[in-house]
């Protein structure tokens, strides 16, 4: 038998989320129909063109809860008792709960949950974008007892908007994003809560590092509170070996007469060791890059004329950040490129009248 195809899709919510599988499903030519209780953020969704309003149509293959955890397993279930629709899954970042939840469901067989690794810091249609799965990892949690047709179907799913599929078990699952997302994000929010009381004086010399660090205690506290108490015993779990690390650090630089660095530096070792086992580009393993620092007037069309220079260069660079100088109209474009090229670059850029910070 051939594999069933996916042709058509009912997107449950039009926020960030929903409204970028609609786009990313609409680009590739299937039929959406988009579903939302909020009537402008629906009006807007379907606007950008993510999809149709959800009406008199045709049965569909598969439908697509993008709701708040808190809301996720009552949508779930109510579309399993709904006709013409073929396989049900969700996009929330919680999924042993809604698995426990559906799994006596006379249509249990015909859920799977699924979790698209992706986001941004700004939520609501306003902010989805067509290609923002691509190359990111959708985890799918398949029924315990078997697979078929709608596994397949969320499979292709993740394949049409450019994800790459990974298969776990919910229980699985949890635990690993609460190490790689859930407690990684309170930890930056505590470390942004340290601002909140600090002097002006101290908030004007925060550079690339703190904001690096605090980048994600930006997002929606009301939704991750919904996401730490949905995955709380994990993340409790995560917690508890950092807050280990955090007394060896705080008694090594604590201990009488001299700090022990020796034991601040295992910590710092094990960060770096940590570190380097996070995937690289196209989840290849990560590569070393090094920084060449460009100093950029903050006008427009600077940007564009850099990559411009680049090009002309032919070097390829593998990242960019972008670092404004405080109480100063220019700012550092840093462009990460492999060491080998380093030179090149730096050379190439200077011949064209380019200030690089360092060289």
């Amino acid at each position: 038998m051939s594999a069933p195809e996916l042709r058509s899709a009912l997107v449950v919510g039009t926020g960030l989320i929903g409204a970028s599988v609609g786009l990313a499903l609409r680009a590739r030519g299937l039929d959406v129909y988009l579903r939302d209780v909020d009537p402008s953020s629906l009006a807007l969704a379907v606007e950008l063109g993510a999809g149709l309003p959800d009406g008199d149509r045709a049965p569909v293959d598969l439908a697509v809860v993008a709701v708040p955890p808190h809301l996720a397993a009552e949508l779930v279930l109510a579309l399993l008792e709904e006709d013409g629709i073929g396989a049900v899954t969700d996009v929330t970042s919680v999924k042993a709960p809604l698995a426990q939840a559906v799994a006596g469901h006379r249509g249990a067989q015909r859920y799977v949950g699924g979790h698209p690794m992706a986001g941004r810091e700004v939520s609501g249609p306003a902010g989805a974008h067509h290609d923002l799965f691509r190359g990111r990892p959708w985890v799918i949690c398949p029924p315990p007892t078997n697979g078929g047709t709608p596994v397949e179907l969320v499979t292709q799913l993740a394949l049409l908007v450019g994800a790459m599929p990974v298969r776990m078990s919910p229980q699985q699952h949890d635990a690993a994003v609460a190490v790689v997302s859930h407690a990684p994000h309170l930890v930056s929010a505590l470390v942004a809560g340290r601002l909140r009381d600090a002097g002006g004086h101290e908030v004007r010399l925060a550079g690339g590092g703190v904001r690096d660090i605090t980048r994600v205690a930006a997002s929606d506290p009301a939704m991750w509170r919904q996401i730490l108490s949905a995955n709380a015993v994990a993340v409790r779990d995560v917690l508890a070996a950092v807050r280990t690390d955090l007394d060896l650090a705080i008694t090594a630089l604590d201990a009488p007469g001299e700090p022990d660095m020796d034991g601040v530096e295992r910590l710092l070792r094990a960060g770096v060791v940590g570190r380097g086992r996070l995937p690289g580009k196209h989840g290849d393993v990560q590569a070393e890059y090094i920084g060449v620092p460009v100093e950029l007037a903050d006008r427009p069309g600077q940007l564009a004329e850099l990559f411009s220079d680049v090009g002309d260069v032919g070097v390829n660079v593998e990242d960019v950040r972008i670092e404004h100088v405080p109480g100063e109209p220019v700012g550092l474009v840093e462009l990460s490129v492999r060491p080998e090229a380093q030179q090149a670059l730096t050379d190439g850029l200077r011949l064209r009248g380019r200030t690089v910070a360092g060289a």
